[in-house]
């Protein structure tokens, strides 16, 4: 019986022994042991065994971390107060820092950042805090990582979630607002009327030009058939006075043939002489010069014209006179 007790006693010692001696590690934990109060070593993931009692080991999470700063009233530059809050996000690197280096990293990293904004946005008027959430969370997460270095801890990005003005604040803002996109408005519409209106002219302008190159290309195009016509008439004048020219050189030279070859007396080259004449006086004409060589001749043809007119008497001789 004293044996089994024992026995039972001892397994039990076993128990208590390995469920204090075996810790098991997971792949997001680190593990820091510690020996009599001291720091001996890191542990990484996997099983790993201490000495109970003597030995303890301290997980720590090394996955990313979320601290969500409280808001807190910060007064602008130009004396605005505005209620700010923010959110930090970290990454343990050293395990056995962020254990020993601070006692509360949390309240730590949560101060500092309250400190920090109030400064950032202390220096800057409200319009700028509010067009300005980029530069403010740069600036204050490099400051915080700058802080965290020693304790172990890598600040990922802060990020501004709120900067709430107050309520007459926000109520002018919005006014400001209103007014400013009336006025885009009324500039919009007045630009569109503009841009319409430099449209409609431009398009008047282009017709107008149109219409003008259209009757100048058609004044162009009469002038040019005219004087085509011209041309053609004048061409069509010349052929005909040369055809008409060419007739009567012809004619004169058929009647001259004609009269050369029917060998013409001179009598009647002297009646047609007078024809010609008569043709060309035409009835109205009281005078007619002819050149002096003709004198004898004229005088042969007033006999011919006497012999006409039935005048049997012959003309006197000069041996008559």
């Amino acid at each position: 019986m004293t044996s089994i007790i024992v026995l039972v006693a001892i397994f039990l010692f076993l128990i208590i022994y390995l469920s204090y001696s075996v810790r098991i590690v997971r792949p997001h934990q680190r593990g820091v042991i510690e020996r009599l109060g001291k720091y001996k070593v890191t542990a990484d993931p996997g099983l790993r065994f201490i000495t109970p009692f003597i030995d303890r080991i301290r997980i720590v999470d090394m996955r990313e971390q979320v601290i969500d700063v409280p808001p807190q009233e910060v007064i602008t530059s130009d004396n605005v107060v505005v209620s700010v809050d923010a959110v930090v996000y970290y990454e343990p690197v050293d395990p056995q820092r962020l254990l020993y280096n601070v006692a509360n990293f949390i309240l730590a990293v949560t101060k500092l950042a309250q400190t920090n904004l109030r400064n950032l946005i202390g220096d800057l008027q409200l319009d700028q805090a509010l067009t300005s959430r980029d530069s403010i969370n740069t600036s204050l997460r490099a400051t915080l990582d700058d802080a965290t270095d020693t304790w172990g801890v890598r600040v990922k990005r802060v990020e501004i979630q709120r900067i709430d003005p107050p309520v007459d604040v926000m109520m002018a803002m919005h006014e400001q607002m209103k007014a400013e996109r009336t006025r885009r408005a009324t500039v919009t519409t007045a630009e569109g009327e503009r841009e319409a209106a430099i449209t409609r002219a431009q398009g008047q302008r282009q017709a107008v030009i149109l219409a003008a190159e259209g009757v100048r290309q058609q004044q162009i195009l009469e002038a040019e058939g005219q004087a085509i016509a011209v041309r053609e008439l004048a061409e069509a004048d010349r052929f005909r006075q040369q055809t008409t020219a060419l007739g009567e050189a012809e004619a004169i030279r058929a009647v001259y043939t004609a009269i050369h070859d029917g060998n013409p007396t001179p009598d009647l080259v002297a009646i047609k002489y007078l024809e010609a004449l008569a043709k060309i006086a035409d009835g109205q004409a009281t005078k007619i010069f002819l050149p002096t060589d003709s004198t004898a001749a004229m005088g042969s043809l007033a006999g011919i014209a006497e012999l006409f007119r039935g005048n049997t008497t012959p003309p006197a001789t000069p041996d008559a006179v």
